[in-house]
């Protein structure tokens, strides 16, 4: 009998294998573009119609900021998620948490696709927004980092970074979805989009998260995590990692800081300041976002590949020196020329390059900072989500900043001293993508 027929045989151990780590990063790349779908379609929907939907009474710059205040709550609930989720993802596995924040995370966001406004129920309307919102955050807190870490456990040595950069091409492909959709609302006459078009967008998401647990049916947990529990896993495994891994820890908070306030800064941020400050119409720049998301679909997986060679430390340096210098002496200014083709190109040029730079070097590298299996979701999940409420605060901040001062150098400022701290944390971390994962 030949060898590649036999049961059990070494062949048909690496098929199987093979065949496990596609499922892997297919499970993960659906699960993860559903997730930043659900996440930011909230954000792109949000200055568009929901300050006159939720908070009809208040004035339009305190609309605005009430509305980007309940798009940071879902940032607010994140460490939340990634305290429970962490703990029973070290506890009990990987894949089972990748369900339930997948369940948890499409059905807030189909009920906010059902929820009445302000002129059918008054004030429980924005409460119960609110609240769908935390939801949103709770799952998100967990599922960002469960797909992260099962492409990394499950990768080949030397392949970690492509591997965890591949599954990294779901927060392109979301944010194009959501984009699309935003757009889509957006060139709707405005009573119909106030009516009944905003919330197709995020009925759909009961559709997509059918797709999305039937994959993860499909996929076997991480072979690193069988092995580093074969004897009785850690009761805290949060305290056992900040007390053997602090500086792990450390790390991933302040850099996600940073990478959190960009995404924030050249999507949510953007298109608050760019439609009142400056008139540019949504559509302008809703169209750099989605060009710019398209492009980084194909980047997010050659810059986790090339880390594997490089080395991740310096592409994410890189990409935060590159951001600051970049919203200083470009991004700004583009969007102050008025020039549709300059500002779509200002929009798109982050998502394609600078944000997809950090984003998908990220993945691997986080993950490979903590030595420990047993312990690894729970420090990179709270240690994360931390980071991620400054971050996600960052265009209230913005906005706060900016009608204090009344410059956008305020807001510039800001970004360039957070990246400064996080540029400071990378160089002080040791380079991991040589090391054999435990």
């Amino acid at each position: 009998m030949a060898i590649d027929s036999a049961a059990g045989s070494p062949l048909q151990d690496d098929a199987r294998i093979a065949t496990q780590r596609r499922r892997v990063l297919v499970s993960g790349t659906i699960g993860t573009t559903i997730e930043y779908f659900d996440f930011l379609l909230f954000g792109l929907v949000a200055p568009v119609v929901f300050n006159q939907l939720f908070f009809p009474q208040a004035a339009p710059l305190v609309g605005t900021i009430a509305v980007l205040a309940t798009f940071a709550v879902g940032y607010v609930a994140r460490p939340l998620g990634g305290l429970v989720f962490g703990h029973f993802g070290d506890r009990i596995g990987r894949k089972p948490i990748m369900f339930v924040t997948l369940v948890l995370m499409g059905g807030a966001t189909t009920g906010i696709g059902l929820l009445p406004t302000f002129a059918a129920i008054g004030v429980a309307a924005p409460i119960l927004l609110t609240l769908l919102r935390c939801v949103q955050g709770f799952a998100l807190g967990g599922e960002t980092v469960g797909a992260t870490i099962m492409a990394t456990e499950s990768a080949p040595q030397g392949k970690r970074g492509g591997y965890a950069g591949t599954i990294q091409i779901g927060g392109a492909l979301g944010s194009v979805l959501a984009s699309l959709a935003a757009a889509l609302v957006a060139s709707m006459p405005t009573e119909d989009a106030l009516a009944w078009g905003w919330r197709v967008p995020f009925l759909l998401s009961a559709v997509l998260v059918v797709v999305g647990v039937y994959v993860r049916t499909r996929i076997d947990e991480s072979p690193v995590f069988r092995n580093a529990v074969r004897e009785a896993p850690p009761k805290a495994p949060l305290l056992v990692a900040l007390r053997e891994e602090p500086k792990a820890c450390l790390t991933v908070f302040l850099c996600v800081i940073t990478e959190t306030s960009m995404l924030q800064l050249f999507t949510v941020y953007a298109l608050v300041y760019g439609g009142t400050e400056l008139g540019i119409p949504t559509s302008v720049m809703l169209n750099g976002v989605l060009i710019g998301n398209v492009v980084g679909i194909a980047m997010n997986p050659l810059f986790g590949r090339l880390s594997d060679f490089v080395g991740r430390r310096i592409l994410i340096a890189s990409s935060l020196v590159i951001g600051a210098l970049y919203t200083a002496f470009a991004f700004f200014p583009l969007l102050a020329t008025g020039n549709s083709a300059l500002i779509v190109l200002a929009l798109a040029i982050p998502p394609a390059l600078i944000q997809t730079m950090i984003f998908a070097t990220e993945a691997s590298f986080f993950a490979e900072l903590f030595r420990g299996a047993a312990r690894r979701f729970s420090g990179l999940a709270v240690s994360r989500q931390v980071g991620g409420v400054i971050g996600g605060l960052f265009p209230l901040i913005a906005a706060a900043l900016y009608a204090a001062a009344g410059s956008v150098w305020a807001v510039v400022g800001y970004y360039a001293a957070i990246s400064l701290v996080s540029l400071g944390a990378v160089l002080a971390a040791r380079e991991t993508h040589r090391e054999v994962l435990g």
